[in-house]
């Protein structure tokens, strides 16, 4: 019984020390890797600061309502925290271009039977030292600054507002910019 005892506990010992190796690397190995959807976005970045966003349009609070909406869309979706001070890791920065109502379609009576809103958005999302920290783009302009696109149908036979028409926009427009600051793959 004694020899069974000793031979046993060697080979315990050799299997613990390689499950312990094992795990060690594995910890080791995945430490640099982030799990779930923080690992969209960098890690370098905790804190964005989101000053007012600018407005051409001549309608009112239009700057406010997309600030607004990029706010909650950033601490809704990504891990950063959104301050209130400009010495924050990073500044996201933004300015409505344009902002256009135009009829669609008409009744024979050339009543308005479906509108669209288009609205254009430049944003620039740099770090405190001043780098630019978007990566990919769809539009050529300056490597900094990147136009989002958006267009909003609006059925005012439907009950249908231009105030609602430009919030379901303004929402879009805010994921959208928020979707820009995913690392690229």
């Amino acid at each position: 019984m004694a020899q069974q005892n000793a031979a046993v506990t060697p080979i315990h010992a050799l299997r613990f020390t390689a499950m312990l190796s094992v795990g060690l690397m594995l910890v080791a190995g995945c430490a640099r890797y982030q799990m779930g959807t923080k690992s969209l976005y960098s890690c370098n970045v905790r804190t964005v600061y989101v000053p007012m966003f600018e407005s051409n349009s001549y309608r009112r609070n239009l700057g406010e309502r997309l600030t607004e909406a990029v706010v909650k869309e950033i601490e809704r979706r990504t891990p950063y925290k959104v301050v209130s001070s400009s010495d924050a890791d990073s500044i996201l920065t933004g300015k409505i271009l344009t902002e256009s109502k135009g009829v669609s379609v008409e009744t024979p009576q050339d009543d308005p039977r479906e509108l669209s809103i288009n609205m254009t958005v430049q944003t620039n999302w740099i770090d405190r030292n001043g780098v630019a920290l978007q990566g990919m783009q769809a539009v050529p302009v300056p490597e900094s600054l990147v136009q989002v696109y958006g267009m909003q149908n609006m059925y005012p036979e439907l009950g249908q507002s231009i105030s609602t028409a430009q919030q379901i926009e303004i929402d879009r427009l805010a994921r959208q910019i928020v979707g820009l600051m995913e690392t690229p793959w």
